[in-house]
């Protein structure tokens, strides 16, 4: 599934439309991408207005159009955000294509986990306005971070980070890389983090998303070999910092990989 830098990345796709006029919108309206949304009203309004912003934050994007319309776009497991030849013909999983003069702007998502929100007013609409604190803003602090794990004091540390209204945007391979990067057990109660230990958490959460986004969110390369991420599903594969075996169980409902000796069960 995509995860912040993925997102960042599948963003960036569709600014090659900026400043230009949507000519026309081709939708499947039936599916459950749309689920919620008029889709009648974003189709007649999107058409000829013009694509002015766009943002992403944790899983989602907002794209703000002329007309005060807003498009919301969640990618799911298997969406992707990408940019064909003008007058496309949408394919059996292009489930949105923005038509414009120049470009068309195509939303495909195979398993239809995806999600597509619309909005019309001058303002952000509440279901983005409302969303979670961003993990590399001065909001997110130390401190804030310590709160958050004695709000959840007795789940394990790796489903707290998969929490996305509390950490927008980290999902699976993040939480591990965040956790063996800190050297904690993802099965660790978030309440038995200490302060001293939530201070370098929360800079190794800042470290990890912000060199994803520069790395994965720029053209999508691979984070660097000594990163947990590039061994954690090669099969006998070692940990990078120590050469120990890596370990894989379910922690938080998500199969979960990390080091034995570099991040043991603290009895």
């Amino acid at each position: 599934m995509p995860e912040l830098a993925e997102v960042e990345f599948f963003r960036k796709q569709w600014d090659c439309g900026l400043k230009q006029r949507v000519l026309s919108v081709d939708l499947h309206a039936s599916k459950r991408i749309f689920r919620g949304t008029e889709t009648k009203q974003l189709q007649q309004t999107i058409t000829g207005a013009t694509l002015l912003e766009s943002k992403a934050h944790g899983k989602q994007m907002l794209f703000r159009f002329s007309k005060d319309a807003w498009l919301g776009l969640h990618l799911g497991m298997t969406g992707k955000l990408r940019v064909e030849k003008p007058g496309f013909t949408p394919e059996k999983h292009d489930h949105l294509v923005l038509q414009q003069k120049k470009h068309s702007l195509v939303f495909r998502d195979p398993r239809l986990f995806g999600r597509v929100l619309f909005h019309i007013g001058k303002d952000e609409p509440a279901w983005w306005s409302k969303r979670a604190t961003d993990l590399l803003s001065k909001e997110f602090t130390a401190e804030f971070l310590e709160k958050l794990l004695q709000r959840h004091r007795k789940a394990p540390l790796k489903a707290v980070l998969l929490m996305q209204h509390r950490f927008p945007g980290v999902g699976n391979w993040m939480a591990d890389e965040i956790l063996w990067q800190t050297k904690l057990n993802p099965k660790m109660a978030a309440g038995d983090v200490s302060p001293t230990l939530a201070k370098k958490l929360h800079k190794q959460i800042q470290f990890i998303c912000a060199e994803a986004l520069r790395i994965i969110g720029h053209d999508f390369s691979d984070p660097p070999e000594s990163w947990l991420f590039q061994h954690r599903w090669r099969k006998g594969g070692h940990c990078p910092r120590c050469e120990s075996s890596l370990k894989h169980a379910t922690v938080g409902g998500r199969t979960t990989c990390w080091c034995p000796k570099c991040q043991p069960v603290v009895e």
